[in-house]
């Protein structure tokens, strides 16, 4: 894997189900890989361990590191461990600013511009707080 960019890093307040924790810090990377999904999930979920992430817990609890894998150029995945791209990609602000500074023109699967999903959603407090 090789990083091509990076956001900036963003305060955001929780989202889901556990909303009673610590506000979260939260980037985008573009990467360039020879990795299929499953095996990039892999490499991710190595780095979580790595870095003290336990398996279990509650969903969207506090934990110390969360990678996912939200797109793989255009390709559509469905598996029992991973869906591409991210089914929640399009409705988490915490996602679509930083990629969006990564790549103002990029477009979500379906044509809409992130610029626009970002637009279209409200609430969700995301602040900048620093560069990668």
């Amino acid at each position: 894997m090789e990083v091509v960019s990076a956001s900036s890093v963003y305060e955001t307040e929780p989202q889901g189900e556990v909303t009673d924790q610590a506000d979260f810090l939260n980037a985008c990377l573009e990467i360039e890989t020879e990795l299929g999904p499953e095996a990039l999930l892999d490499a991710c979920k190595e780095v979580e361990a790595e870095l003290g992430r336990e398996a279990g817990g509650p969903r969207h609890g506090p934990r110390p590191i969360d990678v996912d894998v939200l797109m793989l150029g255009d390709l559509e995945h469905r598996s029992g461990r991973l869906t591409l791209p991210h089914p929640e990609l399009a409705s988490r602000r915490f996602v679509l600013a930083p990629l969006l500074e990564i790549d103002p023109a990029l477009a979500l699967p379906g044509g809409t511009l992130v610029a626009d999903a970002l637009h279209s959603l409200r609430g969700q407090r995301v602040d900048r707080v620093a560069s990668l």
